[in-house]
């Protein structure tokens, strides 16, 4: 009989742990670890005497039609060699108990869920759904869990206990999400390690019972969603609203400095392992001739890693984890966008992996298989749907509303209607006559009855769309500009201003005290009459340039770059002037 599933969801706490417990746990993982492996060999060499087996080979032969005769014939294959979940558990014991110092380390309850995780492993082999299993390196072995929150790995009195270890937690009391997870029913415990900014950090999850904590910005709607799934941006069209949102806005990619911890970890495996390349050789290059370094040589081979090449790889590691961190950040928001305007989600069925074969880089850095699986789970999550559509058969980027259908190129972003209505973006049309496909099919008349009440939530989304990249290109020069390449040394960015407060900023220590009083004279008139929200670069200028010119005549000029440079505020003016 299969058990019941009930929902779960996971908080995440921090744990205190001092040199000599991070000690014993590293023993323990090393332990579990071994273990791992040792169950996945094991479940690999049954797995490879089930398939060879005659019962196996009799069993493929049955007609997939009759379901239940091929489903025993496949069932009584695997109990012939003892291929199942709880004789990999019987393994993991007597394993452990005849290594002994195995059973000193790691409990019964971790010791059948790593048998567990490894008959998993090898089960996805089984059904096809993978080509190979992996055996754990200790770099790559990062989590152990328990069964019940009662015995080995638990939670208590908030501390996780592990045996003779108890682990401090740090907890704060004002975050509603931590506070929700510590008052809901705990099923287990994961214990886990990650490495951020070069040092190991240690993590308890409490796997609970129950529904997480939804915060009141991030409220699902019930309404029906058309979406439009692209590289490096997402369409989607609801009942009232619609919007092309850009994957991973600002996010920075750290591309220089990636590439030149590449360079200079390519640079060290040369110089420690010259046998592992072909030799260097001469080619032309126009008129001149160059050297070309020498590819790495076929076959297997053993490398030397120095500690420098050790050093680059980890501060390359840290960048991509910290750039992998922002986007998932930056893409949760996309998806939360989404779900207030409705949780019934109608898409293409598009394959991001065939994506990643021809914009590999596009792909990394932006992410839309993640925002792609997100929705998908929070909508079913909150009770909605999300249906795939066939994209050969409606082709809805290249349909018009009178049901032809006409090519475009990828480059052609701009989708012009035969029917004469006005310009829309591709992806934007594209997501609104996805709400009207009803298995795999295209209800046209729907479609052209509801385009007059979305005609202009298709414009304004563009639109939106059009200034937000204008916005992002300005403020990309703006971090180009010259006036960024300053040290901040000497001085420190400007505070948040209240109106009730007095301004304070501080100048550049170059500047003579006769500017100093001029500009701090300039700031308290313009205080009062502006909002000061945020630290910018422009605008205070082109505020102050504007309505004190006619003032100050010739003297703004001289006071120019002073004012620009020393005080980026952006001002809110209470009305126009």
């Amino acid at each position: 009989m299969a058990r019941s599933a009930s929902p779960s969801f996971i908080t995440e706490i921090p744990l205190v742990v001092d040199s000599k417990q991070e000690t014993e746990l590293l023993s323990r993982f090393q332990a579990g670890r071994q273990l791992y492996n040792a169950c996945l060999n094991e479940a690999m060499k049954r797995l490879k005497l089930v398939r060879n087996s005659e019962s196996y080979q009799a069993a493929k032969q049955i007609p997939k039609t009759k379901k239940k005769e091929r489903s025993d014939a496949f069932k009584k294959a695997r109990e012939q060699y003892r291929y199942s979940e709880y004789d990999l558990h019987s393994f993991a014991t007597s394993t452990s108990n005849d290594s002994k110092w195995i059973a000193q380390k790691v409990d019964s309850n971790t010791q059948h869920k790593l048998a567990t995780r490894a008959f998993k492993a090898s089960e996805r082999v089984m059904l096809g759904r993978a080509k190979d299993v992996r055996y754990k390196v200790p770099s790559r072995f990062h989590s152990l869990e328990g069964k019940t929150n009662k015995q080995g790995l638990r939670w208590k009195d908030n501390y996780l206990v592990w045996g003779n270890l108890k682990l401090k937690s740090i907890i704060d009391p004002a975050n509603p999400v931590i506070k929700h997870g510590l008052e809901s029913p705990i099923k287990y415990v994961r214990l886990l390690w990650r490495i951020l900014n070069g040092k190991r950090r240690w993590y308890a999850q409490l796997v609970n019972e129950g529904i997480p904590y939804q915060k009141p910005q991030n409220y699902v709607s019930d309404g029906l969603i058309g979406l439009d799934l692209n590289i490096s941006n997402i369409a989607f069209v609801g009942d009232k609203y619609a919007d092309l949102l850009p994957f991973a806005e600002n996010v920075p990619t750290f591309q220089h400095k990636i590439q030149a911890l590449q360079r200079k970890m390519q640079r060290s495996q040369r110089a420690n392992n010259p046998d592992n390349f072909e030799p260097n050789f001469d080619a032309r290059k126009g008129r001149k001739t160059v050297v070309k370094k020498g590819k790495v040589k076929k076959g297997k081979a053993q490398w030397k890693k120095s500690s420098n090449y050790l050093k680059a790889s980890a501060k390359k590691r840290e960048l991509e984890r910290r750039k992998a961190a922002y986007a998932k950040t930056q893409n949760r928001c996309i998806v939360n966008e989404i779900l207030r305007h409705g949780k019934h989600i109608k898409t293409e069925n598009i394959s991001v992996k065939g994506w990643q074969k021809r914009y590999g880089k596009a792909i990394c850095a932006k992410s839309p298989g993640f925002v792609q699986s997100e929705l998908k789970r929070k909508a079913e999550s909150a009770g909605g749907s999300f249906i795939n559509f066939s994209t050969q058969k409606t082709a809805l980027s290249q349909t018009h509303l009178d049901g032809s259908r006409i090519k475009k190129s990828l480059s052609q972003r701009v989708h012009r209607d035969v029917t004469g209505i006005p310009e829309h973006h591709r992806d934007l049309f594209s997501a609104f006559l996805s709400r009207f496909v009803n298995q795999d099919v295209l209800l046209l008349q729907d479609a052209l009855k509801e385009y007059p009440g979305a005609e202009s939530l298709l414009l304004e989304a563009w639109q939106r769309s059009i200034n937000r990249k204008q916005v992002s290109a300005s403020q990309s020069r703006k971090s180009d500009s010259p006036f960024e390449r300053f040290s901040n040394k000497g001085r420190t960015s400007s505070q948040i201003a209240i109106t009730s407060k007095k301004l304070v900023s501080t100048l550049p220590e170059s500047a003579s005290m006769r500017e100093r009083g001029v500009a701090q004279h300039l700031l308290s008139i313009i205080a009062p009459t502006f909002r000061l929200k945020s630290i910018s670069s422009e605008p205070f200028y082109l505020v102050l340039h504007q309505t004190l010119r006619l003032h100050l005549g010739g003297m703004i000029s001289n006071l120019e770059n002073l004012l620009f440079m020393s005080h980026r505020v952006q001002l809110q003016p209470r009305q126009e002037i």
